[in-house]
């Protein structure tokens, strides 16, 4: 079997992960990583048990090494670019956390690069490999749901408060890449508001509302300043409705047989038990979702692609079109 020789760079909140689902992999060889922090460094390898492992607190120092195939990118956001640009450059596959980059002009060059040297370039976009969501694009693609009016997604907790992006940037796309996945669209207006209520000069609150088309509505909130820790998307249609709690690990999907009936609702009503009958309220069912790691279903698409020169679903152009979404949120962005 060919091995891929890989290094990871970064080892703050994702790296890790990184460091263990891919130290499992036996199509994997990991060759390096990289951190500014030494003690990450030493951690990581006496924990792993890798004697032979290559650490350098310099990327640069990774990416020198000839005999290394590919790199994960799980710095961060501010710090992407200018890695992923010297990796591609060096003829490295890369998988790059989100966002691919901060503005559109760097994330075109980086694809433009990987096209040149004809490498992967895979974002980071870790929910469109969650089981959950690819089972609710099913549920949609069967019209379970009729017609979707619109979405409602909330992602807040009580930080991490990032030093180099505001609370949009580091939490909306997750949702904005799931919803465009689902609705295989790109909105057609934006508009948000946000505001910074903590001592930096960053953005910690944000309320962002899509149009896309068919005139679907997609509203997301998302905060560092939040007493509880929500991950939830609510998607109201025609025939039923649906609620995906990512935190509910074992049951993340529950559709509701709820609605207004139209033809009752045409008519007049004159009194409380005419009122209720308007409203439709049915069964709950909970819909099977295969449990597994979406970050190691991302890491084996990401070797997939590698070995077998596949194009990956969280390529490049993904991540442009979230980079060129959040630049429009930026430019709309009223405080």
């Amino acid at each position: 079997m060919r091995k891929v020789n890989l290094a990871i760079i970064g080892l703050g909140h994702w790296g890790p992960n990184f460091v263990r689902i891919f130290s499992q992999m036996p199509e994997v060889n990991l060759k390096g990583i990289c951190d500014i922090d030494e003690n990450k460094l030493r951690q990581i390898k006496d924990t792993y048990k890798y004697n032979k492992l290559k650490t350098s607190a310099d990327f640069r120092g990774i990416l020198e090494d000839n005999e290394l195939d590919a790199v994960v990118i799980s710095t961060p956001a501010s710090t992407h670019y200018k890695i992923a640009k010297e990796a591609l450059e060096r003829n490295k596959h890369i998988l790059v956390e989100k966002p691919l980059a901060l503005n559109i002009e760097d994330a075109k060059e980086l694809i433009s690069l990987s096209k040149r040297h004809k490498k992967i370039l895979m974002v980071g976009h870790t929910f469109l490999y969650n089981p959950a969501v690819r089972k609710i694009k099913e549920i949609i693609e069967r019209n379970e749901l009729g017609r979707i009016y619109y979405i409602h997604c909330r992602r807040t907790n009580l930080g991490p408060i990032r030093k180099d992006v505001n609370a949009i940037w580091d939490l909306a796309p997750h949702d904005i890449s799931i919803i465009n996945y689902l609705l295989e669209e790109n909105p057609e207006v934006v508009s948000a508001y946000a505001q910074r209520f903590l001592a930096h000069k960053l953005e910690d609150v944000g309320f962002i509302i899509l149009r896309y088309p068919k005139n679907i509505l997609a509203h997301i909130h998302v905060s560092w300043l939040d007493p509880k820790k929500i991950r939830e998307m609510t998607i109201i249609g025609s025939k039923k409705m649906l609620v995906y709690d990512d935190t509910n690990i074992t049951e993340p999907i529950r559709i509701y047989d709820k609605g207004v009936m139209q033809e009752r609702y045409e008519k007049p009503y004159y009194s409380f038990e005419d009122f209720q009958s308007i409203i439709r309220d049915g069964e709950v069912t909970i819909p099977k979702v295969e449990i597994a790691e979406p970050l190691k279903l991302e890491c084996q698409e990401f070797m997939d692609c590698i070995l077998n020169n596949k194009e990956c679903l969280s390529n490049g152009e993904i991540g442009l079109e979230i980079v060129k979404i959040l630049e429009e949120v930026k430019k709309d962005m009223i405080e």
